[in-house]
């Protein structure tokens, strides 16, 4: 079942006088619980395509339809609501609340949305086990290793169930036997039915997704399917 349809999409950005198009007429499909990787250089408009699924951004051209839904004509603020519920977020930077323990960050993620769960502290804790870091709960940002950071990261993104995980080029900053953890991660949610889109530059770690989707300039040039 089509459970994402990117069609015709242009993304231009204006730089003062300077105008860049990002995406130009990227047009593909994506089924509900596919596990696809977005390869291509740094420039190629893999970030931005992450910003447009994900609602942050709004097409310049186009249309982006998910599960029935035309995301790319909402208001800002229906966006954001239609985020909150239907999208789990991980980045390049961790951006966790440094204030924060990390069982307080995938909580707030859940209180946030005003996700009804009646054990919050519960489902973040089954969330951290997922992740390998149940014994770590109670540490802040500043005690964990960037890979465990990231980690953090993912269970705050799913903390909220959503259909959808998309991740942008998150392991970035990681050694590799982190970034193979967290590509291993990112493949057992999607054993849980999620469907999860992550960004790389890394030929192996793009081995990871049962398919990968090549831009360059800002144009798909290639959609390979195990």
């Amino acid at each position: 079942m089509v459970l994402i349809v990117f069609n015709d999409v242009w993304k231009e950005y204006v730089m003062g006088r300077v105008r860049v198009w990002a995406l130009r007429g990227v047009s593909f499909s994506v089924k509900r619980g596919e596990f696809i990787a977005i390869i291509g250089p740094s420039g190629s408009g893999k970030s931005t395509l992450i910003y447009l699924l994900s609602g942050i951004d709004r097409p310049s051209r186009g249309s982006i339809i998910i599960d029935g839904l035309e995301i790319s004509k909402l208001g800002d603020g229906e966006r954001a609501r239609w985020r909150r519920n239907n999208v789990g977020i991980i980045f390049q930077f961790f951006h966790l609340i440094p204030t924060l323990t990390a069982l307080e960050n995938v909580m707030l993620s859940m209180e946030l949305a005003n996700v009804k769960v009646k054990d919050k502290v519960g489902r973040a804790m089954e969330l951290l086990e997922f992740v390998g870091l149940r014994d770590k709960a109670d540490k802040f940002p500043w005690e964990l290793s960037g890979g465990e950071q990231q980690r953090v990261a993912i269970a705050r993104a799913l903390a909220n169930d959503p259909p959808i995980i998309l991740a942008d080029e998150p392991t970035a900053f990681l050694d590799r036997a982190n970034k193979i953890k967290i590509v291993e991660l990112l493949r057992e949610a999607n054993a849980l039915g999620k469907t999860v889109i992550y960004t790389t530059h890394d030929q192996e770690l793009a081995g990871y997704a049962y398919r990968r989707i090549r831009l360059l300039d800002g144009v798909l040039v290639g959609d390979l399917n195990e």
